[in-house]
């Protein structure tokens, strides 16, 4: 602990926004790095508190006091060592992470936790800076032969320390580009794709192959996939996304979010005509988490007339309430750069019907209210009587989550089985009830967050190749997989 005192003599800072009239104005991240000083500054107000809840807090187990330490110390090629040692990408996670170490950070009891997302990120980009950052090339290889499929944080975490314990590693990817939901899903101006792109080319210095634009499952069959391979990680994602089927949902100008996002990221790498656009239209997202927020940066960065975003919850709180105590998850409400660009909220909205004549023209909505049942404990939704209003739309997002991965195709053909939200089932080894057939990420989990992701696709390397082995020196991830069987 490198300042005893850091905590009571620095105010917690984040990065800082570049203005919002010039950061709509493009594509380009939207924060001005730190100087290693800054940082340094930062990370003196990590308190090295006897139960450091933030590493449990991270689902990797980061090892957050000593990287903090280094960073105060300016030994910042050990920061980098002792980052990634736990972290894939934390190129990644120091971006787009909502921080659930920040939650648990002591100081969050009665005070701004450290910036530990922020000091994060400026570890890895000082790292690729000076060097630090180099491909980590096995000494001897397996004859061993491993599949992942899908090139999300879960595939590539898989497919890096599959690699690292010599196996030949080969990803799949039906896209055009690997990275799936950090290449197409995440906006450019949270997370720039040179950023993914960079750390593709690493992993491909390190010996893994990736086969892009194969849909596995259509182009190559489970059958030939499970004779060439002695492994298969489903790493897929949960793609299919919630629809909201009322009256008018058939009408042009309804589209699911991710449609939205991953053309404008697409169009990013190669401007041409979009076939979903907000340009000079009235635009309405339906969902009131993470997605929803980039489709209205996005929205704005495209030039949209009105920008509406509507939640069937109630508003969140502003702070904690007492059932929602310290190092819990605080539930409040969040406000991310895109609300601060423009657009307004409104919560308790329920969406009765899409109207129009061919073209969706407005939304009818309708207010609500939610009581909570004394017996059960459950809020139960109510409409509000003659609270019925309309929005004016040309274009509706649906923002509203993930159901389950595609099972048409590849998972049916290999027969797997399905728990009961519809995700691939494993066992406490994360292998399905196909032998040699292992998931990870979204697809096994269900939707999450990409560092839950990141840790999943470690896990489930580790009983990879122990499988493989017998035996496994790939490192466990702490908390992760604790969750993982109690889950």
């Amino acid at each position: 602990m490198g300042n005893i005192s850091g905590f009571k003599n620095q105010k917690r800072k984040t990065e800082q926004r570049k203005p919002v009239e010039k950061r709509v104005q493009n594509w380009k991240e939207i924060y001005v790095p730190w100087s290693k000083k800054e940082a340094a500054v930062q990370a003196s107000r990590c308190m090295d508190c006897g139960v450091p809840f933030c590493n449990n807090g991270c689902p990797l187990g980061n090892l957050i006091p000593e990287f903090n330490d280094l960073v105060y110390n300016q030994d910042w090629e050990s920061a980098y060592e002792r980052l990634s040692a736990t972290n894939n990408f934390p190129e990644f996670t120091g971006r787009i992470c909502p921080a659930p170490c920040e939650a648990s950070c002591t100081l969050s009891i009665n005070n701004d936790p450290v910036s530990i997302e922020m000091i994060e990120k400026n570890i890895i980009e000082k790292a690729w800076e000076s060097g630090f950052v180099k491909p980590e090339i096995p000494s001897m290889r397996t004859n061993k032969k491993v599949a992942i499929i899908g090139s999300g944080p879960a595939g590539l975490a898989a497919a890096q320390q599959l690699n690292r314990a010599g196996h030949n590693i080969t990803v799949y990817e039906r896209s055009e580009n690997p990275g799936g939901l950090l290449r197409y899903g995440i906006p450019e101006f949270k997370l720039e794709k040179s950023i993914v792109q960079r750390r593709i080319d690493l992993l491909i210095q390190e010996g893994i192959e990736f086969k892009c634009s194969v849909n596995v499952g259509i182009d190559i069959l489970a059958k030939e996939l499970s004779n060439e391979f002695d492994a298969i990680c489903l790493a897929g994602g949960s793609t299919v996304p919630r629809d909201l089927p009322i009256r008018g949902r058939e009408l042009d100008g309804i589209h699911f979010a991710m449609d939205f996002l991953s053309e404008q990221n697409r169009w990013n790498d190669n401007p041409k005509d979009r076939d979903i656009t907000a340009k000079n239209k009235n635009v309405v997202i339906i969902g009131g988490g993470d997605t929803g927020a980039d489709c209205l940066g996005t929205s704005i960065r495209q030039g949209a007339k009105s920008i509406t975003q509507i939640e069937i919850m109630p508003e969140p709180p502003e702070f904690r309430i007492n059932n929602n105590p310290w190092p819990e998850w605080p539930m409040i409400l969040r406000t991310s750069s895109a609300h601060e660009e423009g657009g307004n909220r409104q919560y308790s909205i329920l969406t009765d019907h899409f109207s129009g004549n061919n073209n969706l023209e407005k939304l009818v909505c309708e207010k609500v209210e939610w009581e909570k049942d004394i017996s059960s404990g459950k809020f139960n939704m109510k409409k509000i009587e003659n609270s019925k209003f309309e929005i004016k739309s040309e274009l509706v997002l649906l923002a509203m989550g993930f159901v389950h991965p595609l099972q048409e195709g590849l998972l049916s053909d290999l027969n797997v089985v399905f728990d009961d939200r519809g995700n691939v089932k494993t066992d406490n080894n994360m292998m399905t009830n196909v032998s040699k057939v292992f998931s990870c990420g979204d697809m096994e989990r269900g939707q999450s967050l990409v560092v839950h992701a990141i840790a999943s696709g470690r896990s489930c390397a580790k009983k990879i190749d122990t499988f493989l082995e017998g035996s496994s020196n790939l490192p466990d991830v702490r908390g992760y997989f604790r969750k993982l069987k109690t889950k």
